[in-house]
C-alpha cells in the first residue's frame, strides 16, 4: 500500500515535501526536534540539550537563535513562544505522528474484531517508514529519546500485522516478510512464532520445525535462554499440524457502570489511556485519573472501561472513605468466590485476592480514591490487567502508577455538553447564552450538567434567564445544584476531610481573587489543599516557586465558607459560626474577614513588592543616596534578574491584589502597590496592567485624600502614556499632577514635562531648570535623569555621558543602558557608525546580562540601523526580526511595527523588493489600527521607494 502524503519525514533521511530539508547538521537536529514536538512549545534549554548532547556551550542559546533565523527561511510556520519555539504544524503533517496514530487505530479496530480494517491500517502505517528513524540527523539525544522507541514500534507493528494476515489466512504472503524480519532481529521471540505459524499455514510444515530448531540455537547459544511459552506454543502447533486458533475463553466479568449517554468530548485523555494499555502478557498496569471536584473523572474512567477488550472482564468499586477490606469482600465475590469463604482479615482477604487475579487479564475501574493505601490491596496481578484510579489526588507515592490530570472542558466541548443536556434546539436557539454559562460554570462537567438538568427541567426558562442567575456570585452556587447533585456538595467533600488548620487556610484564600498564587502570601504549605482536589498544582514558575491556581467556584466555595464560618478579628479563619443565618449577616461577615485577611497580607506583599523595586532601582527618586560600588560589582545580575523573574511571576496576583485591597477600602495599601509595581509593567510591556492598576490607584489615593500618591500615580501613567506615543496625554497627566506636590517630585514631574515638550527651546528650559534643583539637593538619582533628558534635548553626547557615568555612580545599570542608547542614537544620526555600535553593544551587555528582553529588542533594533548605514543588509534584517520577534511576544504591537518598517529597509537594501512589498502592506495596516501617523508615513516613504527600484529594474 502506498505511503499517504505527508509534509515532512523523520521515518528516514530528514525530508521537507516543499524542498530540499536544511545542509548543516545542527539545523537538521533542530528541525527534527520542532518536528517531534508539532504543534507544541520545546522550550530552549530543551532545545539546546538535545542539539548539543547534554553538553551545551556558553555561547549555545544566541548561537540557537541563529539557527531558528536561518531556518525559518526554508520552513514556514516556526513561532516563538515565551520561552521556547514552536513549529505549528499538524501532527498528522509529520510521518512519525501519523504512524503512532495509524497504529493506535489499527489497535483499536482489531479489539473491535474489524480484522481486515486493522491489518490494512497497520500496513499504511508501516508503509510511511523509509529507512530507519531519523536516518540523518546527528543528536545523540533524539535518537535516544525518539527513534528508538519508533523503531521499537515499527517491529511490533509489523508483528501484530503479521498476526493478522494469519487470521485471515494471508500466511504464505508474509513468510518472506517474516524470514527478513528474524534475519535482522534474530531474538525477537514474537516474530519466530508468527514466522512458525505462516509456515504451517503455508503447508511448509517441515520449514516451520525446522525454523524452531534455529531459533532455539540461538536463543541458547546468544542468552544461554529456552525459548518463551509464545514460541514453544507455536512449536506445538507445528508438531500437530494445527493452524493457529484462538483459546477457548470464559464468559468475562462486567461490572462496570453503564456508560453516560450524553458523555462529551475528553478525546484526548481517552486517548493516553488507550495508549497506556497492556498489552497481552505486560505487566499490570495502573492509571490515576486526577482533578478537582466535579471535573468528570468517574465518567471519563467509565468510558475508558469500555474500550479495552480484555478477556478476564471489568470490575468496579466505588471507594468514597470505605475501608480497603469492605472493597474487597466486594470484589471476591463478584470474582466468583462464595459468601462463606471470604476471609475475615484483610491481609488473608489481599492474598486470596492476588491469587484469583494472577491468571486473568482484567481492567478494574478504583472510583474515588483517597490515598495510596486504599489503593494497594486492590491492585490486580494478572499480565495484561488494567487499573484506572480517580482521585482527588495524583497519589504520587503510587508506585509504577502514570498520572493525568484532568482540567475543566474547553469552550466548546462545555457548550456541546451543555446541549447534550439542556437539548441541543434550545441552545442552538441562544448561542451567545450557552456560551456564557459555560464561562458561569467555568467549564466544570458537574455544573454544567446541573445547569443543563436545570434547564431540562424548566422548559419555559430562556439560557439567557439562568445566565442571569449564575451571573450573581452570591448566589451562583445555590443555583448549581440539581436532585442530588449539587455544585457545593461536592467541594464540601473535600473541605470537610481537611483538618482544621487547612480549612481555615483554605478560608483565608478566600478573600483573594487572584486565579493563582504561591506558598509565601500567607507563609503556609498549600500542598495539603492540592491533594484534596480543592487547589491545583500549576508546576514551577519562572522564579522557582510551586504556583497553585484554583476553579471560580472552588473560590465561590472558599469565599462562602469564609463569610459563614469567620468572624473579624485575629481568629478570623477559624471561627465556629454556623451556615445559613441569612445571607445580609453572611456578607456583612464575609466582608469584614475578607478586610481582615487582606489587611494582614497587605504589610507583606508590600514588603516583598518594595524589596523587588529596589533590586529594580537601585537608587530611589528622591533618596539622595551615593551608592560607592567597583566596577566589578555593579551589575548584581544574579539579584536583579531573580527579582524581575519574582515580579514577573507574580503579576497576576499582585494586579488581582490591587483591585482586592481597593475593594475592601484598604486605599494606602492599594495605591502604593499600584505605584510599586509600575517597573515591572514597563520592563515587561505590560500595558494593560498599568493602566489598569494605576485607575485603581488613583481612585484609592483619592479615596484616601493621599495628594503625593495621586501625585506618583499620575507620574506613571505618564511614563505609559510617553512610551505608548501619546505625548499630549502625557503633558495632561503631568499638569493634573503639578498642584498636588512640591520641592524634588515637583522638579521630577517638571522633568518629565521637558521630555513631552514640542518646543526645543521651552523643553531645554524646563530640564536646565530641573538639573539645578536636584544638583542643589544631592538628588544624585534626578541628577542623572536631567543629565541625560538635557543631553538628549540638546544632542549633546558630553551631557549623555555625564548622565551615564552618574547612573554607573548609582548603581543602577537600567538607567546606564537607557543612557547609552541615545548616546548611541545621536552617533548614528551624527553618522558616526562605529561610536554607536559600541555604545549599542555595551548596552546589549547589560540587557542580556541583566535578562530584559524589550530593551534588549530596541538595542537589536538599533543595531540593525547601524548595520543599514554600514552596508551589511543581511545582518540588519536577521536582527530586525529577533526584535521584531520579541516584541510580538509580548504583544507591544507599536514597537514590532516599528521594527518591520527596519526588516522593509533591509529587504530593500538587498534588492528584495516582492518581500520589502509585503512587509510594508502589512505595516501600513498595523499603523492605521495603532492612529501612528508618524510610522504610516515612514511606511508610505519606503512604498515609495519600492515602486521607485521597481520601476528602475523593470
Amino acid at each position: 500500500m502506498r505511503a499517504e502524503r505527508v509534509r515532512f519525514g523523520l521515518l528516514g533521511p530528514l525530508r521537507i515535501e516543499a524542498g530540499a530539508p536544511p545542509g548543516p547538521a545542527k539545523h537538521r537536529a533542530l528541525l527534527a526536534a520542532l518536528l517531534l514536538s508539532a504543534g507544541n512549545a520545546v522550550p530552549v534549554e530543551r532545545l539546546m540539550t538535545l542539539l548539543w548532547d547534554d553538553r551545551p556551550p556558553a555561547s549555545a542559546e544566541p548561537v540557537l537563535r541563529v539557527y531558528v533565523s536561518a531556518l525559518r527561511k526554508l520552513v514556514d510556520g516556526i513561532v516563538t513562544v515565551p520561552g521556547g519555539y514552536l513549529l505549528a504544524v499538524e501532527a498528522d503533517e509529520v510521518d512519525c505522528h501519523r504512524f503512532e496514530r495509524l497504529v493506535g487505530r489499527a489497535r483499536r479496530a482489531r479489539e473491535a474484531g474489524r480484522v481486515a480494517e486493522a491489518a490494512d491500517d497497520f500496513r499504511a502505517a508501516l508503509a510511511l517508514w523509509r529507512g530507519d528513524a531519523l536516518a540523518d540527523v546527528e543528536s545523540s539525544a533524539l535518537r535516544r529519546l525518539h527513534a528508538v522507541p519508533l523503531q521499537e514500534l515499527r517491529l511490533t507493528a509489523v508483528e501484530e500485522r503479521a498476526e493478522l494476515d494469519l487470521r485471515l489466512g494471508r500466511g504464505a504472503e508474509v513468510v518472506g516478510e517474516l524470514r527478513a524480519l528474524v534475519a535482522a532481529y534474530p531474538l525477537r521471540e514474537r516474530a519466530w512464532a508468527r514466522l512458525l505459524d505462516a509456515l504451517c499455514q503455508a503447508g511448509r510444515r517441515p520449514d516451520a520445525l525446522a525454523a524452531y530448531q534455529q531459533a532455539r540455537r540461538l536463543l541458547v547459544d546468544e542468552l544461554g535462554l529456552e525459548p518463551g511459552e509464545e514460541l514453544r506454543e507455536a512449536h506445538r502447533r507445528a508438531l500437530a499440524a494445527d493452524r493457529p486458533a484462538a483459546a477457548p475463553r470464559p464468559v468475562p466479568i462486567n461490572e462496570t457502570p453503564p456508560d453516560i449517554s450524553d458523555f462529551t468530548g475528553r478525546t484526548d485523555v481517552l486517548a493516553w489511556i488507550t495508549s497506556r494499555t497492556a498489552g497481552p502478557g505486560a505487566p499490570p498496569a495502573v492509571l490515576v485519573l486526577h482533578g478537582p471536584p466535579g471535573c468528570g473523572k468517574s465518567a471519563v474512567a467509565v468510558r475508558a472501561s469500555a474500550t479495552p477488550n480484555l478477556p478476564g472482564g471489568r470490575l468496579y468499586a466505588s471507594l468514597a472513605g470505605r475501608p480497603a477490606g469492605a472493597v474487597l469482600e466486594d470484589l471476591l465475590r463478584c470474582l466468583g468466590c462464595p459468601d462463606g469463604a471470604v476471609p475475615v482479615g484483610v491481609a488473608e482477604r489481599v492474598r486470596l485476592y492476588r491469587g484469583m487475579t494472577a491468571g486473568r487479564s482484567l481492567l478494574v475501574v478504583l472510583d474515588d480514591a483517597a490515598d495510596e493505601a486504599q489503593v494497594r490491596p486492590l491492585l490486580p496481578t494478572g499480565p495484561g490487567s488494567l487499573t484506572i484510579v480517580t482521585s482527588r489526588s495524583p497519589l504520587a507515592g503510587l508506585e509504577g502508577a502514570r498520572a493525568y490530570e484532568l482540567d475543566v472542558l474547553g469552550a466548546g466541548e462545555a457548550v456541546d455538553l451543555l446541549a447534550a443536556v439542556a437539548g441541543r434546539d434550545r441552545v442552538a436557539a441562544e448561542p451567545e447564552a450557552a456560551r456564557r454559562i459555560a464561562r458561569l460554570c467555568g467549564g466544570l462537567p458537574l455544573a454544567l450538567r446541573i445547569a443543563g438538568s436545570r434547564l431540562a427541567r424548566k422548559p419555559g426558562w430562556t439560557l439567557d434567564h439562568l445566565a442571569g442567575r449564575l451571573g450573581d456570585e452570591r448566589r451562583r452556587l445555590d443555583e448549581l445544584s440539581a436532585g442530588d447533585l449539587a455544585v457545593r456538595g461536592s467541594l464540601a467533600l473535600g473541605y470537610q476531610g481537611l483538618a482544621e488548620p487547612e480549612r481555615r487556610l483554605l478560608r483565608a484564600l478566600g478573600a483573594l481573587s487572584a486565579p493563582d498564587f504561591a506558598s509565601w502570601v500567607f507563609g503556609a504549605d498549600l500542598e495539603p489543599l492540592a491533594e484534596a482536589g480543592l487547589l491545583q498544582s500549576r508546576g514551577l514558575d519562572e522564579a522557582g516557586q510551586e504556583r497553585y491556581g484554583w476553579h471560580d467556584l472552588t473560590r465561590l466555595f472558599a469565599a462562602e465558607r469564609l463569610a459563614e464560618e469567620s468572624a473579624p478579628g485575629p481568629d478570623v479563619a477559624a471561627g465556629g459560626g454556623e451556615a445559613g443565618r441569612g445571607r445580609d449577616l453572611a456578607a456583612g461577615r464575609g466582608a469584614a474577614g475578607r478586610r481582615w485577611v487582606l489587611g494582614e497580607v497587605a504589610g507583606g506583599v508590600l514588603a516583598r513588592v518594595r524589596r523587588a523595586r529596589a533590586a529594580l532601582l537601585p537608587a530611589e527618586p528622591g533618596s539622595g543616596r551615593t551608592v560607592a560600588r567597583t566596577a566589578e560589582s555593579l551589575l548584581e545580575t544574579g539579584r536583579l534578574r531573580g527579582e524581575a523573574r519574582w515580579l514577573s511571576a507574580e503579576r497576576r496576583f499582585l494586579v488581582a491584589t490591587v483591585g482586592d485591597l481597593r475593594a475592601v477600602g484598604l486605599y494606602e495599601a492599594a495605591w502604593r502597590l499600584a505605584f510599586y509595581l509600575t517597573p515591572l509593567f514597563e520592563l515587561g510591556g505590560h500595558h494593560d496592567d498599568w493602566h489598569a492598576t494605576t485607575a485603581t490607584g488613583l481612585d484609592a489615593a483619592r479615596a484616601a485624600g493621599h495628594r503625593e500618591g495621586e501625585a506618583l500615580l499620575l507620574r506613571g501613567l505618564a511614563d505609559l502614556h510617553r512610551i505608548e506615543g501619546r505625548p499630549q496625554a502625557a503633558a495632561a497627566a503631568l499638569r493634573a499632577a503639578q498642584p498636588l506636590v512640591e520641592g524634588l517630585e515637583l522638579a521630577r514631574i517638571t522633568l518629565r514635562l521637558g521630555l513631552v515638550e514640542e518646543r526645543p527651546e521651552a523643553a531645554e528650559h524646563a530640564l536646565t531648570r530641573c538639573l539645578r534643583v536636584f544638583e542643589e539637593a544631592g538628588d544624585q538619582r534626578g541628577t542623572a535623569d536631567a543629565l541625560r533628558a538635557l543631553g538628549a534635548v540638546r544632542r549633546d553626547p558630553a551631557l549623555l555621558e555625564r548622565g551615564r557615568a552618574a547612573y554607573h555612580e548609582l548603581g543602577d545599570p537600567r538607567g546606564e543602558a537607557e543612557a547609552l542608547l541615545d548616546l548611541a542614537r545621536l552617533h548614528l544620526d551624527a553618522r558616526r557608525p562605529g561610536p554607536a555600535r559600541e555604545c549599542a553593544e555595551r548596552r546589549l551587555r547589560i540587557n542580556r546580562r541583566l535578562g530584559d528582553r524589550l530593551p534588549e529588542a530596541a538595542t537589536l533594533l538599533l543595531l540593525a540601523r547601524i548595520a543599514t548605514s554600514e552596508g551589511t543588509p543581511e545582518t540588519a534584517a536577521a536582527l530586525a526580526r529577533d526584535a521584531v520577534a520579541t516584541y510580538r511576544e509580548h504583544g507591544d504591537r507599536r514597537r514590532a511595527a516599528h521594527g518591520m518598517l527596519v526588516l522593509a529597509t533591509a529587504h530593500l537594501d538587498l534588492d528584495e523588493i516582492d518581500e520589502a512589498v509585503e512587509v510594508i502592506a502589512a505595516v501600513m495596516g498595523e499603523f492605521d489600527i495603532l492612529g501612528d501617523g508618524r510610522g504610516r508615513a515612514e511606511a508610505e516613504r519606503l512604498a515609495q521607494e519600492a515602486r521607485r527600484r521597481r520601476g528602475r529594474s523593470a
